[in-house]
């Protein structure tokens, strides 16, 4: 279940990190959205912080299990007293007790055994035959890198079926753990050559909306690659950006920015 809260700092690079100590997460584990980029103002005066909206998921809530009623039992009736039965010459046997069920075990093996058999799995089930190299990440958690003969089958269109192996993994590795950490899911570096190929998108864009002095709204993409987007022209003179629309058509707007008129101020000298 995907959370959001909006925060304000003087700059939006503050409000990201004041939102992170808030929640406890890491920059990878949330996605930005600059709503406010602030103003420093004239020796503080007109000064307005920055907001940013951080969307994270957050784990689902278990539900309240009812505990059940007793059911009421009714009084025994009462009965006129039998005679006692003749003792039977022999004793009966004693009655062997059947033995009881075990309770579910818990997951056993570390974090990147629990990764690594279940990613073996899902793969033999998808029919794809993938080395898989689990390395520890700054900070904790995992990163994942899926190698081998037809690797595309992995990664999907856009990275889409890459990102549900990511999640499915991510669900399937911390559920019921107490510690959660971020497992990162890549296929032969495609994160990185996918990030690369985003920047120099949004660039491009930029460029565009800036030579012709419109707005240009680019294709739709998940938290993660807007995320990008964002990030890349944050700094980008004369345009900002900002997400539009509902998931999973939501996707990013290069705004431009009209450049601030700067009135020259003549000194004058009077002279008695």
């Amino acid at each position: 279940m995907f959370k959001s809260i909006e925060v304000k700092a003087k700059t939006p690079d503050d409000a990201v990190s004041k939102a992170l100590s808030q929640l406890g997460l890491e920059r990878d584990d949330i996605s930005v959205e600059i709503i406010e980029r602030g103003k420093s103002g004239f020796l503080g005066i007109g000064a307005v912080d920055a907001v940013v909206r951080v969307s994270y998921e957050a784990p689902d809530e278990p539900a309240p299990v009812e505990e059940p009623k007793a059911e009421e039992v009714p009084a025994p009736v009462q009965k006129k007293e039998a005679k006692p039965a003749p003792a039977p010459s022999q004793e009966m046997p004693a009655r062997e007790e059947a033995p009881a069920p075990e309770g579910k075990k818990e997951a056993s093996g570390t974090q990147a055994e629990r990764t690594e058999e279940f990613l073996r799995g899902l793969l033999e089930r998808m029919g794809v035959k993938a080395e898989i190299a689990i390395t520890p990440r700054e900070g904790g958690g995992l990163n994942v890198d899926l190698s081998g003969q037809g690797i595309g089958a992995v990664i999907g269109r856009r990275g889409e079926t890459l990102d549900a192996i990511q999640h499915l993994t991510n669900y399937a590795v911390n559920r019921g753990s107490e510690r959660r950490g971020h497992i990162n899911v890549d296929a032969e570096n495609y994160r990185a050559k996918r990030e690369e190929s985003l920047v120099r998108l949004a660039e491009k864009m930029a460029a565009k909306a800036v030579k012709y002095r419109r707005n240009m709204a680019l294709e739709p993409m998940n938290s993660y690659e807007r995320h990008v987007i964002h990030t890349a022209l944050q700094d980008y003179e004369g345009v900002t950006t900002s997400s539009v629309g509902v998931e999973p058509n939501r996707r990013v707007v290069v705004t431009y920015v009209r450049p601030e008129e700067k009135e020259e101020k003549t000194e004058y000298q009077e002279w008695c």
